[in-house]
């Protein structure tokens, strides 16, 4: 008797616990009895009817997919490989459950479809400069397709573009050859800066040479107009004592004397 209730006791329990169902508060989720939807479940506990009653649960929060790489064919005939994230939100529990078998492996399929079509498009150079081109055409057309399974993608991002081998080899020939012409440019410019301001350092030098000239010949010419003044002054003198003189009396003035009335005179002036 005592085995019989325990048994009992062991199925009730048992019965109890699948007729539970936690929900957490980021998941949604639909009841299916019998095949059929009946419900929703909501975050918290829910009471079900065991081996009748089948809950599908169902993560509602942005999740990251991973694009695996792939090879696709540009439309100028090169081969890349690319490979991209997909951020993706359940919006609609029902869409998501009964539209489409998985709507993870679909979103996968359908990015790496969508994105073959994109790169088939466009051409090597295209592809490798317009990253944010692909990334908002994947978007765009993968937002609009998923709508049906209750899908909304939040954002689409390009991971790695690789070219084939030789066109990277051509690439960073290129980009070596651009860094040299940088280089180039920047020595001949700095090369020139150097000889303008070199030039401009002569020209300011002349033209201060220039100007300690000009201003030596002022004062000589100065000192000469003086001089010249001075030398008027005395010889005027001298003619009229000499004038004077030659009413009187007759004196023979030599240069001496001359020379003798320009110190008295200079020194006249400095006093």
């Amino acid at each position: 008797m005592f085995w019989f209730w325990l048994l009992l006791g062991i199925i009730a329990l048992f019965i109890i616990v699948k007729a539970i169902v936690i929900v957490n508060q980021y998941e949604g989720g639909l009841i299916f009895r019998l095949g059929r939807v009946i419900g929703r479940l909501k975050p918290g506990i829910n009471i079900i009817i065991p081996f009748l009653d089948v809950p599908v649960k169902v993560d509602m929060r942005t999740r990251v997919t991973d694009i695996p790489p792939q090879e696709m064919i540009t439309k100028d005939n090169a081969v890349v490989k690319v490979d991209a994230v997909v951020y993706y939100r359940v919006i609609d529990v029902e869409k998501a459950i009964l539209e489409v078998e998985n709507y993870e492996y679909a979103i996968i399929n359908l990015a790496q479809t969508t994105l073959r079509a994109i790169i088939g498009s466009m051409e090597l150079d295209e592809v490798l400069n317009k990253r944010e081109y692909i990334n908002s055409k994947l978007l765009e057309i993968l937002d609009r397709e998923t709508d049906a399974w209750g899908v909304r993608i939040e954002k689409v991002e390009v991971k790695e573009i690789d070219p084939p081998e030789d066109i990277k080899n051509a690439m960073a020939q290129q980009m070596k050859a651009e860094r040299l012409k940088r280089a180039a440019i920047l020595e001949a410019e700095g090369e020139k800066q150097s000889r303008i301001l070199r030039a401009q350092g002569i020209a300011e030098s002349l033209r201060i040479e220039a100007e300690g000239q000009a201003k030596a010949i002022q004062i000589v010419a100065e000192a000469a107009r003086q001089y010249f003044k001075d030398e008027a002054q005395l010889y005027k003198a001298l003619e009229v004592a000499n004038n004077v003189l030659k009413d009187n009396a007759k004196y023979v003035i030599s240069e001496n004397v001359l020379d003798v009335v320009k110190n008295f005179i200079k020194k006249d002036k400095s006093a």
